[in-house]
């Protein structure tokens, strides 16, 4: 049985560029996005859980976000967890609700940010990279077990260098919009 399978390596590779927008869009830009607080975790209930399963985060303005806690004995773990992010917000309880305003970026943490997400980039591009050379060797393998010929591995590895060459360009794309997101707000 050939070990190469194109829908693994396509899926694989489409992975990494989804991970890579996961993580821009935890990066900070002038506007309030919901996503931002996806790292957060808040310590409940003797466990630490993710903030979205204690609370709701809108964004009602272009610069603030809402973190709406469901209980109200967790607001205050709410606020810690969000200040442990280390996000660079300044949290404002309302009763049940938290509100985060957006400080503005000065200019050194855009450049700052615009160019975590140029390492997010790399990292991403590194993981596709892994997946092609996955596939290269296992139909090297599969061309040693005689079961493809030479020509269909060459073939078939020119189609793992045109799906490799397509995610890395789509993951610089990703990450050149959120610089310019980034840099331009």
């Amino acid at each position: 049985m050939a070990q190469y399978d194109k829908a693994d390596v396509e899926r694989r590779m489409a992975g990494a560029v989804e991970a890579l927008k996961s993580d821009l869009g935890g990066l900070r830009t002038g506007r309030a996005n919901t996503s931002l607080l996806d790292p957060v975790q808040v310590d409940v209930y003797g466990a630490m859980m993710p903030l979205n399963q204690v609370a709701t985060v809108n964004a009602p303005e272009p610069r603030m976000l809402a973190v709406q806690v469901w209980d109200k004995a967790n607001v205050s773990a709410v606020e810690k967890g969000i200040t442990k992010a280390n996000l660079g917000l300044n949290p404002m309880t309302d009763g049940q609700t938290v509100r985060l305003p957006m400080p503005d970026l000065t200019e050194e943490r855009r450049k700052e940010l615009a160019k975590l997400a140029g390492q997010y980039a790399e990292k991403a591009k590194i993981a596709i990279r892994n997946v092609r050379r996955d596939a290269m060797e296992s139909l090297k393998a599969d061309e040693k077990k005689k079961e493809i010929s030479e020509d269909e591995r060459k073939r078939m590895e020119e189609e793992v260098q045109k799906l490799t060459d397509s995610h890395v360009a789509e993951a610089d794309a990703a990450a050149e919009k959120k610089e310019q997101e980034i840099l331009t707000q």
